[in-house]
């Protein structure tokens, strides 16, 4: 069995005594040509500060991904680079949009991108998620800002809000080119999926719903439809928690509303779900030897996935930091700190 598993590893082109590779082959793959919308479409208003333009690349699984690129409009140099994404079931016409504009008013240039399967980006079925393939998306967008020529390509960054905050902790514990990486009101979406709300589900109802999953994958392929799990609940029951009222009044309004989005319209697809109830993606989160900043709201439903990530994280460059009176959506447009963030970059991608 162990020659089994060695074989297997140099199959993979990889070195058991090192970080090396091996041979390797240039592919003639195409991008898929993605239907992108020119207008400006966003929850925020453009800056006049920075130069917008809409780009594409691909993932290592050949998914095109759709990004908003933003630069500065006045520098000199090589740029440090940040790629942002997140919420879960957002697009970047909202919150990573917001802080990508945003910091690259700060000097940055940042890559703001819709997730695969999501939004203006590639890859069918439409509205999936998966813990394997949503980290490569991190990764892939560093491909990309190392390969534009206004860009330091040793000095890239990446920022995860919401579910994708635990993406790019688990792309950071993966991608050593990564130099410094930033959580902003961070979900562990394979934590949140296997054990529930402050881990309050039993490992009964655990396997209770794997066969309610599972079953509907047996029906999605029998009628050839994929269910989807509905997006943030509208209207609002009476009975409703304040983090689901918080969820409303952002991607039910005005204030957050967009047409891609998927937490604003139909959700996921259902039995995306079972791929996170057994893939717990902070695993390798202790060995992240680069800078890693978590940003929680002080109000937040969901400040334990942030304070119990940074108790795995090992180093003088890891930082939690928590904003006073801030709930979990409030650091999506309203509470969100910019200096600290400006800060966190500077220091590290210098």
């Amino acid at each position: 069995m162990k020659y089994a598993a060695v074989a297997l590893l140099f199959g993979m082109g990889v070195s058991v005594t090192g970080c090396t590779h091996g041979t390797t082959k240039k592919t003639n793959d195409h991008m898929e040509t993605l239907n992108l919308t020119r207008e400006w479409d966003k929850t925020f208003p453009q800056s006049d500060k920075v130069r917008h333009r809409k780009v594409t690349f691909r993932n290592r699984y050949g998914i095109t991904l759709a990004a908003d690129l933003y630069e500065p409009r006045e520098y000199r140099g090589k740029l440090a680079a940040i790629a942002v994404s997140g919420p879960f079931g957002a697009v970047k016409e909202q919150a990573s949009g917001l802080y990508a504009q945003t910091l690259a008013e700060r000097g940055f240039l940042t890559l703001a991108f819709d997730p695969s399967y999501t939004g203006e980006s590639g890859g069918e079925p439409r509205n999936v998620a998966s813990p394997d393939i949503n980290t490569e998306d991190f990764c892939a967008a560093v491909d990309f800002l190392s390969s534009l020529p206004e860009a330091d390509a040793e000095r890239i960054g990446i920022l995860g809000i919401c579910g994708w905050g635990g993406f790019a902790i688990n792309a950071a514990a993966m991608d050593t080119r990564i130099r410094a990486t930033v959580a902003s009101t961070m979900y562990d979406i394979s934590r949140c999926t296997a054990n529930g709300y402050f881990d309050a589900m039993p490992p009964d109802e655990r396997y209770r719903l794997r066969c309610e999953l599972n079953a509907q994958r047996t029906e999605d392929y029998r009628n050839g439809t994929r269910a989807l799990a509905g997006g943030v609940v509208d209207p609002l029951p009476d009975d409703a928690p304040q983090f689901v009222k918080d969820y409303h009044a952002y991607y039910k309004t005005s204030r957050g509303y967009h047409e891609r989005s998927l937490n604003s319209n139909d959700g996921w697809n259902r039995t995306s779900a079972l791929a996170f109830l057994n893939a717990p993606i902070l695993a390798y989160s202790d060995e992240i030897r680069s800078a890693v900043l978590l940003v929680h709201g002080e109000n937040a439903h969901s400040r334990y996935f942030s304070e119990d990530a940074f108790k795995r994280l090992k180093g003088e460059n890891k930082e939690l930091s928590i904003v006073p009176g801030a709930n979990h959506t409030d650091l999506y447009d309203r509470k969100i700190p910019f200096d600290k963030l400006e800060a966190f970059f500077r220091s590290n991608l210098e």
